[in-house]
């Protein structure tokens, strides 16, 4: 990729793992998005059809996340402060979650994902 001076831009790359599945992605992309257009199946049920479509607003593509991500903004912070997340929860919205190492991710049960029971893991 070049610049307006025609200089290289390098980016770094990751590996996200889920659903057993190794993807490479470049840093500071949308999660959702990295994981939608390599098939992993984000959404539980009928999510797969109601959800925000990656505004932050209904809290249905909720993860566990091992590795390096973006700091949680406002809107990822106030969804999951509401029933039925819980920010005790080790879990982040990856429509608001930026890639910036390699991650590991963990999906649960539950239309919006806050269940306690693994729907899928990263191996």
């Amino acid at each position: 990729m070049y610049n307006l001076h025609n200089s290289i831009i390098y980016y770094s790359m990751f590996q996200i793992t889920a659903q057993g599945k190794t993807i490479i992605c470049h840093e500071g992309e949308n999660l959702r998005r990295v994981l939608l257009r390599n098939n992993i199946d984000l959404y539980n049920g009928q999510a797969k059809i109601i959800n925000c479509r990656g505004i932050g607003t209904c809290g249905t593509c909720a993860l566990e996340i091992e590795g390096l991500v973006s700091e949680a903004n406002w809107k990822d912070q106030a969804r999951r402060s509401l029933p039925p997340h819980s920010l005790d929860k080790n879990r982040r919205l990856a429509c608001q979650t930026k890639v910036q190492g390699d991650l590991k991710l963990t999906k649960y049960d539950g239309f919006w994902g806050q269940g306690d029971n693994v729907v899928w893991t990263a191996e």
